[in-house]
């Protein structure tokens, strides 16, 4: 992305931001409250236009493409979604595949919203429409839906909102293992530094509508770095070999 740039009222949310995210691997935007990660993730997707500046896919500027093609390219777990709630979850999740749908469901389609439900621990609720489940339960269900969508890059605004330690933990493996071995390029707004060392690749840090810092998340993650961003004492321990923010009492 090139130069984003974001106001509201004539109040900057982002500001001249240019970042290169690397695809098939896992990207983390993290920040303090405010810092404009939503607003990014938001414009990244088309979901929001910018007041100047582009992102580019594949050699291709998302604004000059059509929705479908952009759904094919990306789907998107936001934090707010606008989806009637007597819906079923199996249904919820088959919405999924409607970039690659012609005018019915195929095998294929069928298939790919089984494995979704099955991934995501869905398969036992599916025939529960989403006002009948946990915020977690639904959160888990948008997110079935997009990894039925099939796309190169995921986007997802802080997906492990609503979710307990386990379906948490079990979420960030299976998106680990999904740019691993499936080659794909994830970026996740998260809230949890732990989670943002343990599982990513890169990070994007943001303060104030700017970047404050990006690159490779061993390198990124010193105890300065995040305390300057967070205007907070952080350090960095090690657990087992592997890094960890002590941010805690």
């Amino acid at each position: 992305m090139s130069e984003l740039s974001y106001s509201v009222s004539g109040t900057d949310i982002l500001r001249d931001i240019s970042v290169e995210i690397p695809a098939r691997g896992m990207t983390a935007l993290i920040g303090p409250n405010g810092a404009g990660k939503s607003t990014l993730l938001h414009l990244m997707s088309r979901q929001m236009e910018p007041m100047s500046g582009q992102v580019v896919i594949d050699g291709q500027d998302l604004a000059t493409i059509t929705a479908q093609a952009r759904a094919l390219k990306l789907a998107v777990v936001a934090q707010h979604l606008n989806i009637a709630s007597r819906i079923r979850i199996r249904d919820l999740v088959g919405f999924g595949r409607w970039p690659h749908a012609r005018n019915r469901p195929t095998a294929e389609d069928r298939a790919w919203v089984t494995d979704a439900m099955t991934h995501f621990d869905l398969i036992a609720l599916q025939d529960r429409f989403l006002d009948e489940v946990s915020g977690g339960q639904r959160q888990r269900a948008f997110i079935a839906m997009a990894y039925a969508q099939d796309t190169e890059w995921l986007l997802l605004d802080e997906p492990l909102n609503n979710l307990d330690l386990h379906h948490a933990r079990s979420l960030m493996a299976r998106l680990r293992d999904m740019a691993d071995h499936q080659g794909k390029s994830i970026v996740i707004v998260l809230h949890d530094l732990n989670y943002a060392i343990s599982w990513a690749d890169h990070v994007v840090a943001l303060r104030a509508g700017r970047v404050a810092f990006e690159g490779p998340v061993q390198a990124m993650a010193t105890g300065e770095n995040l305390s300057n961003l967070y205007q907070t004492p952080v350090a960095m321990d090690h657990v087992d070999g592997r890094p960890f923010a002590r941010y805690h009492r």
